[in-house]
């Protein structure tokens, strides 16, 4: 290992003494910088398609930076850009084209890892026309492993490698180590990468792109209509919201299944921020207290166990909303009542926990023909649709609710 490193610094520093355009971008020798800089435009423009990828990009790594081709341009894209080269020639020519660029630094290294920065730290890692260069498969495959570990979970890992079949006698500094689609696959999968493009197979331009996929687990959990920290086991606040990191991009709610103390919840909204908002529907009977709260996709567990506090609810309380015309719904803004003029009324209801038990008359007549259907399970609201008593003529009348014989609400109405 370390007669390939040294052998990969010595000859790069060897080229970069002698005609560093020349050996970097493959064009004719003795370029000046702005010929140099121009031939980066076709590969600065993939990079920046593949950098949509990412939300909000910060920090960015180039692995093999050389002279400062490709790091300059990408600048503009991040608050920090950091190169690195084998090749301290490299590096001194790069730190003097880059001085006008101040988000811009670059390092030589040891050419073989990335010892110099702490795990989940870039938002973007590329490389282009590097790993085609070096001699060794353990090499290339180590620096795959280090980007991996140095990208935060979401980011994105762009390169390019060569692909050609392995029919090369040797493996030099210059014509390296060739390296097969099936094994980019094989690495995705190893270092959980989802796998998102691989262009190229079976040339020296093979380009592959990776997100670093991240343990999803549940970072908090709250009242979904309040944001508080405790979810009413039952009533209009039963919703609950988990709040969960790095949840898989596939996920959706046909596989997902989530259980509250053992038995099954239903989910009912999933949003893709970060971190992602699951909302659930609490099970009817959920017992109070810490309850474990446990999540799976397509059969396999999601996040490790979390836990939820349930407090008991409030008695419920049925109310009237609105009464309305069951035709003509919008209310008379003349007057203080309603104008009933098709001997129909439409009224909605609020926790109404047995509507079964509903009964509607006017003026002590029951309603005709009452009938009602369930608009939205957390409140528990109810529309509830009647014709009015043959007695109700033209005049002011009293509608009467009453749940379980109990009368609970009373409302004017204008028979016209």
């Amino acid at each position: 290992m370390e007669n390939v490193l040294d052998r990969m610094r010595l000859d790069w520093n060897g080229r970069a003494r002698e005609d560093a355009n020349y050996y970097v971008a493959f064009g004719r020798r003795e370029q000046d910088d702005d010929e140099f800089f121009s031939t980066a435009a076709d590969v600065v423009r993939g990079l920046e398609t593949e950098l949509k990828r990412v939300a909000k990009p910060r920090r960015a790594l180039e692995i093999g930076c050389g002279p400062g081709r490709l790091i300059k341009p990408m600048s503009r894209h991040f608050e920090e850009i950091t190169g690195i080269d084998v090749s301290d020639e490299m590096i001194r020519l790069a730190a003097e084209r880059l001085r006008g660029v101040p988000n811009a630094r670059v390092h030589h290294t040891s050419g073989t890892d990335l010892a110099l920065f702490e795990d989940d730290f870039f938002d973007f890692v590329y490389s282009y026309a590097v790993f085609q260069h070096i001699p060794s498969r353990e090499v290339v495959m180590r620096y795959l492993g280090e980007a991996v570990r140095v990208l935060r979970p979401g980011g994105i890992l762009r390169c390019q490698i060569n692909g050609l079949p392995k029919s090369a006698k040797e493996y030099t500094t210059w014509s390296g180590v060739r390296i097969g689609a099936d094994e980019v696959a094989e690495f995705a999968r190893a270092a959980n990468c989802a796998l998102l493009a691989l262009d190229g197979a079976e040339t020296q331009y093979m380009w592959t792109t990776l997100r670093k996929r991240g343990v999803a687990r549940i970072r908090s959990i709250s009242d979904t209509c309040t944001g508080d920290l405790a979810v009413p086991a039952s009533g209009r606040f039963r919703s609950a919201s988990l709040w969960i990191e790095h949840l898989p991009v596939d996920v959706d709610l046909n596989s997902l299944e989530v259980r509250v103390g053992g038995v099954e919840a239903t989910p009912t909204y999933l949003g893709f921020t970060e971190p992602a908002q699951l909302n659930i529907l609490l099970p009817p009977g959920v017992r109070t207290g810490l309850v474990e709260v446990e999540t799976s996709w397509n059969g396999k567990a999601l996040c490790p166990p979390a836990w939820m506090r349930v407090i008991p609810s409030g008695p419920s309380v049925p109310r009237l909303i609105s009464i309305t015309d069951g035709i003509n719904l919008m209310p008379s803004p003349l007057m203080t009542r309603p104008l009933v003029e098709s001997r129909t009324a439409k009224i909605v209801l609020e926790e109404i926990a047995s509507p079964e038990t509903l009964r509607v008359s006017v003026d002590g007549e029951p309603a005709v023909d009452v009938e009602y259907f369930r608009t939205d399970p957390l409140p528990q609201r109810y529309e509830v649709n009647f014709t009015l008593p043959e007695s109700a003529g033209p005049g002011r009348h009293a509608v009467e609710l009453s749940l379980n014989a109990r009368p609970f609400a009373s409302a004017a109405i204008e028979v016209v």
